[in-house]
């Protein structure tokens, strides 16, 4: 081949590796920017603030802790941190010999008259408050009110002059992969700037202290000292308040939530209006549709909430509302597990009508209940069940379980009428086992049917063959639950 001809196989293959590199750079999709938070922050950063709270002596720790199966937090001398922890923002834990307690958070002014909005976990029992804004004035902050429950505290400083107020967002409107951002103080670094993207929305935490709250979860980074700021949007408006993290070590490992603006918005208001937040409540106690429970209630979804106890007097009961209910959908929204329910309870006003649709031998219902109004001093009081004197006895080896007759005394310490009820005197195979039952523990109900006798509980379980699944409700102390027990095929493993 000559010098023209290799010459001129030169300019096809660059001419061809030019079109194929126009063509590549043309179908090559543009990556898009990140967004830009310099307005946001310029903007909102002097209407956020940094807490702080004071103690004469030792802060309390009330070993809370907000996640299903986290461990009690620890005392505040206790080395170990814990799983799901309140982060107070504190350089250094204090020795037990110190007399002074310092908490560190962040909050947020949300009106121009001095309100500021922070998490109560951050000046709970404080003897003095101060807030430092960002051109580093330090006032002193009244608490107006806070409710623990949901993790707010209505703070006050005096405002000779307008203080910069945030704009408040929708929570509500919020979806998974948004971008927010975070301003706070974390370890005392003042307004850090941190930002990520809505993990997840409506996330309740099964939480005892926290059951009214389905949080926002985000991958922001929040550490110590963040809990109270502010959750920005992309407009610059708060959607949430910085509460909680989820984490082995203490600091940020990806996973942090946030109160939904709406909800502690109604706290203000409500403690502006009343002193106290008030919460709805239907008078029913609900648990989980299990794999095993929806197999018990013939129902091929594990959503809904199943009712396990009515509290007399309640709405739901004067509704007809009765153990063994599935509910499906309150005020039109899906339930789509039993921890979606309190959320929405909660947030009802007292006295208002609601709409509940449950699930009864087979058939959906809609039902209207009067919602009551939570004791804002209920507690949890734990029944001790006495089943151990004399009685009749039956065995159900197929479940692995023997029953006996409760006396007037057993059923006045559970508060059960007469004629309610078997306590379980023992457990003798793998499938009662398995649930968890105990001796001491109650049935109420096989398969929907009340039993208040040995003789009730032997008729009700006479006809269970291999591969049945019986469905039991189980009283154990004061709290009830539905028990779905699954007969082993073949011999039982006892």
């Amino acid at each position: 081949m000559n010098r023209l001809a290799l010459r001129a196989l030169s300019c096809c293959v660059l001419m061809s590796l030019a079109l194929a590199g126009g063509v590549q750079a043309q179908s090559a999709p543009v990556a898009p920017s990140l967004p830009d938070f310099t307005g946001i922050v310029q903007k909102n950063a002097p209407s956020v603030v940094h807490v702080e709270a004071k103690y004469s002596g030792k802060k309390a720790s009330k070993g809370k802790s907000a996640g299903r199966g986290a461990p009690d937090a620890p005392d505040e001398d206790d080395p170990q941190m814990e799983m799901f922890r309140r982060f107070f923002g504190m350089p250094a834990m204090p020795s037990p010999d110190e007399q002074q307690h310092t908490s560190l958070g962040s909050g947020f002014i949300i009106s121009n008259d001095g309100y500021i909005l922070t998490n109560n976990h951050v000046v709970e029992g404080a003897d003095t408050v101060t807030v430092r804004l960002q051109d580093r004035r330090t006032l002193t902050a009244k608490v107006i009110g806070s409710d623990p429950q949901y993790d707010i505290a209505l703070l006050k400083v005096d405002a000779k002059a307008g203080l910069p107020a945030v704009s408040i967002g929708d929570s509500r409107a919020l979806k998974p992969g948004q971008w927010v951002l975070a301003i706070g103080s974390p370890f005392g670094f003042d307004y850090t700037v941190t930002q990520g993207i809505v993990s997840a929305v409506g996330r309740n935490l099964g939480s005892q202290d926290q059951p009214y709250t389905s949080f926002i979860q985000t991958d922001v980074p929040i550490n110590r000292g963040n809990s109270g700021g502010p959750l920005f949007d992309l407009q610059g408006r708060v959607v949430g308040v910085n509460s909680q993290i989820y984490s082995n070590t203490g600091g940020y490992q990806g996973v942090a939530f946030s109160i939904p603006i709406d909800v502690a918005m109604n706290v203000v208001k409500q403690i502006k209006e009343k002193g106290y937040v008030s919460r709805g409540v239907l008078g029913v106690m609900v648990q989980a549709v299990t794999d095993d429970v929806a197999k018990a209630f013939n129902i091929d979804s594990g959503s809904g909430a199943a009712v396990t106890q009515v509290t007399p007097g309640s709405g739901a009961e004067k509704a007809g509302l009765r153990p063994g209910d599935v509910i499906l959908a309150y005020n039109g929204q899906s339930i789509t597990q039993s921890a979606d329910l309190p959320p929405l309870v909660g947030q009802t006003p007292p006295g208002s009508k609601a709409t509940v649709q449950i699930l009864r031998d087979g058939k959906k219902q809609d039902v209207s209940v009067t919602v009551g109004e939570m004791p804002r001093d209920k507690s949890a009081t734990l029944a001790s069940n006495d089943a151990n004197k004399p009685a009749a006895h039956a065995s159900a080896s197929a479940l692995g379980l023997a029953v006996q007759d409760l006396d007037g005394d057993a059923r006045q310490q559970l508060g059960l009428k007469a004629g309610e009820g078997v306590g379980i005197s023992g457990i003798n195979g793998s499938p009662a086992a398995r649930a968890g039952l105990q001796p001491g523990d109650v049935i109420l109900m096989v398969n929907q049917k009340k039993v208040g006798s040995v003789a009730a509980f032997r008729e009700a379980t006479k006809d269970i063959k291999p591969g049945d699944t019986v469905l039991l409700l189980v009283r154990h102390g004061d709290q009830s639950g539905f028990v779905g027990l699954t007969v082993p095929n073949g011999k039982q493993d006892e």
